[in-house]
C-alpha cells in the first residue's frame, strides 16, 4: 500500500505523539490523534484530532475505525481496550499481550525475570505486613513502586525505615492502588538503549546511552554510555533480549542499572518512544519515531546507528507554575549548534516537560555543557 493512502492512529496526544507525527509526516504518512483534551501537543501538527478519553473503549473502537493501524504513546491504555481492536481486524502495534506484559510493572518484572534476565530482587505487596517483610528481606532502604499507571518517579517512595512503610503505602493510594516492592541498587549509572523490532522480529539497536535524573524525571543524555564496550555489549544484548522476551513491535526503550562490579540490571521497558531517544533525530540515521512509524507499518527498518561522534540532549523542565513563557527564546538561539524542540504546552509546571535541546559535536561532555547552557537561557 502506498504510504499517502495510509492513516496512522495515535492513542495519545502529548510531545511522544507530536514527534511521531512529525516523523510519519515526512514518510506521506496521515496522523490521527486521539486525546482527550482539544489542542493537545500532537494535534497541533495535524488536522486529524480526535477528542476522546483512552479510558473509553467506544470511543477508541471509533477511532480505530477512521485508522488503517494504530499505535499509542504511553502504556497506561488498557490492554483489553487494544484486544478489541486486535479481535476486530485492526493493526495495532505495540500489541495487546506485549503491552498487558509492560503495563503492570509487577508483571513485567515477573516476565523479565522468567526469561532469565536480570532485575533486582522484587515482591508483591498485598497489605503493610508484606511491605514490613520485604525490609527484612531487601533491607533498608527500598523502594515502593506502584503496579500501574506511574511514570517520572510518581509512583515510587524510598523507604528508610519500617516506620516509613504505612506513610509511603498511603502517599501511593493503598488500597485502591496496587504496589509492589523492589530492593534499591546502588548503581554508578543509569544506562539505557531503544530496540526497533519489526513485524516480522527483526530487531535493530540504537547505542546505550546514559542518562541523568533529577528529582526522578530524565534531566539530561549522553551519546554513546560512558561505559566500556564490554558493559556496552552486556547492555545492548540485556535490551534486545528483553524487547524479544514481551513481543512488541515498534520501539522498546529498556532502561538499565549499571550496578557494582559492572553488573547490568533491567530497571524498567516501555513499549512506544522515549525521552532517552530523543537526540536520535539529530544524531542517528533515523530517528527512533520514525523508526517507530516504520515498525508499526510493516515498512523496512532503518539505520538506528550514529552519524556523529557524540550528543547531548537536556530535558527543558517548567521551573514555575503559570502560563509558558518564551521571554529567553533569543538568547537560546544564539547558540548555533544547539537544536530546539518546544512541545507546544501552554502551562508550565514545576518538572513538567515542555521540550528538549540536543547538541551534536565531537565531545560528549561539550554537547552537554552547550546544552545546559541553552536550558539555563530559558524560563519556561
Amino acid at each position: 500500500m502506498p504510504s499517502s493512502s495510509v492513516t496512522l492512529g495515535i492513542l495519545g496526544g502529548g510531545q511522544l505523539a507530536r514527534m511521531t507525527a512529525q516523523a510519519a509526516q515526512r514518510l506521506g504518512v496521515r496522523v490521527a490523534i486521539l486525546d482527550a483534551a482539544p489542542g493537545s501537543p500532537a494535534a497541533q501538527v495535524t488536522p486529524l484530532e480526535w477528542v476522546g478519553r483512552w479510558q473509553d473503549a467506544e470511543a477508541v473502537r471509533r477511532f480505530a475505525g477512521a485508522c488503517d493501524a494504530v499505535t499509542l504513546e504511553n502504556e497506561f491504555i488498557d490492554a483489553e481496550v487494544l484486544a478489541g481492536l486486535e479481535a476486530a481486524g485492526k493493526p495495532v502495534h505495540p500489541g495487546a499481550a506485549a503491552v498487558a506484559h509492560i503495563q503492570d510493572k509487577l508483571v513485567q518484572k515477573q516476565v523479565l525475570a522468567r526469561a532469565g534476565l536480570a532485575v533486582a530482587p522484587f515482591a508483591p505487596v498485598a497489605e503493610p505486613a508484606d511491605a514490613l517483610a520485604c525490609g527484612r528481606e531487601f533491607g533498608y532502604p527500598f523502594l515502593l513502586k506502584a503496579r500501574r499507571d506511574a511514570y517520572d518517579g510518581y509512583g515510587n517512595r524510598t523507604v528508610h525505615a519500617p516506620e516509613e512503610v504505612g506513610p509511603a503505602m498511603e502517599e501511593l493510594g493503598f488500597p485502591a492502588r496496587t504496589l509492589y516492592a523492589e530492593r534499591h541498587v546502588p548503581f554508578r549509572a543509569e544506562l539505557a538503549t531503544l530496540v526497533v523490532r519489526g513485524r516480522g522480529g527483526e530487531m535493530r539497536t540504537y547505542p546505550v546511552v546514559e542518562s541523568r535524573q533529577e528529582r526522578h524525571v530524565c534531566k539530561w543524555v549522553l551519546a554513546p554510555a560512558r561505559v566500556d564496550g564490554r558493559t556496552g555489549a552486556l547492555a545492548a544484548e540485556l535490551a534486545r533480549a528483553a524487547a524479544g522476551t514481551v513481543g512488541a513491535v515498534g520501539i522498546v526503550a529498556v532502561e538499565m542499572f549499571l550496578g557494582p562490579e559492572d553488573a547490568v540490571l533491567i530497571n524498567e521497558l516501555a513499549p512506544r518512544p522515549h525521552n532517552t531517544g530523543h537526540y536520535s533525530i539529530e544524531a542517528c540515521a533515523t530517528s527512533q519515531f520514525e523508526n517507530h512509524v516504520r515498525a508499526v507499518l510493516g515498512w523496512p527498518l532503518g539505520d538506528p546507528d550514529l552519524i556523529v561522534p557524540a550528543a547531548a540532549m537536556v530535558n527543558l523542565l517548567g521551573r514555575r507554575e503559570g502560563p509558558v513563557r518564551l521571554d529567553g527564546l533569543a538568547a537560546a538561539l544564539s547558540h548555533g549548534r544547539a537544536k530546539l524542540h518546544l512541545y507546544g504546552k501552554a502551562e508550565s509546571r514545576i518538572g513538567r516537560k515542555l521540550g528538549h535541546v540536543t547538541v551534536v559535536g565531537e565531545d560528549a561532555d561539550a554537547c552537554l555543557r552547550e546544552a545546559l547552557a541553552v536550558d539555563a537561557a530559558l524560563m519556561l
